[in-house]
């Protein structure tokens, strides 16, 4: 599709776009827990992306490139602000978690959930929302945050530390994805 855009294909950004708006929204809103910013780093992720599509190389998959944008502009956003706290969103604007045996087991964790990963320090949680919560592989994690592997693992590792003493254990450990052979 970038290759069409970039050839004169005008509908194939759009394309594109449809294709990876809501996956780059999600990760963008776990990052910046504020609607109205997410949405902003998603239209400014995807003004950046056609300002420079022409120097994608190719080197990593378009997805993860993409990524590196979206967490790229969330982290800009973040410095602009300093870091002021924000007012998490309703549960009801956040799909259920998939992992979750049933709605109402979502919908009681899900407050906790994101108040500890609003806790983590600024170098987890992205690791922990890019692994755990849109299961992307760590290789690909590495990549997006552009930090070796083992830094990836180490993040997550040490983020999952951090939410499991918050969360008091609320789930046992074999709920957690385990990304570790996705190298």
């Amino acid at each position: 599709m970038l290759r069409r855009y970039l050839a004169g294909d005008g509908q194939a950004f759009d394309l594109l776009m449809e294709a990876h708006q809501n996956r780059v929204f999600a990760v963008c809103l776990r990052i910046l827990r504020n609607r109205d910013e997410a949405l902003d780093a998603v239209q400014e992720t995807f003004v950046t992306v056609l300002r420079k599509a022409a120097g994608f190389e190719g080197r990593a998959a378009f997805s993860t490139w993409l990524y590196r944008i979206a967490v790229n502009t969330c982290y800009d956003i973040l410095r602009k602000k300093g870091r002021r706290p924000t007012v998490p969103l309703p549960e009801a604007n956040d799909p259920p978690d998939p992992s979750a045996e049933n709605r109402l087991a979502a919908a009681e964790l899900r407050p906790s959930i994101e108040e500890a990963l609003a806790g983590l320090p600024e170098e987890f949680g992205p690791a922990v929302i890019l692994s755990d919560l849109e299961g992307l592989p760590l290789r690909t994690v590495a990549d997006i945050l552009e930090v070796p592997l083992g830094t990836v693992k180490s993040r997550v590792f040490r983020g999952r530390r951090l939410l499991a003493a918050r969360l008091g254990n609320l789930l046992d450990d074999s709920r957690y994805p385990n990304n570790e052979n996705d190298e």
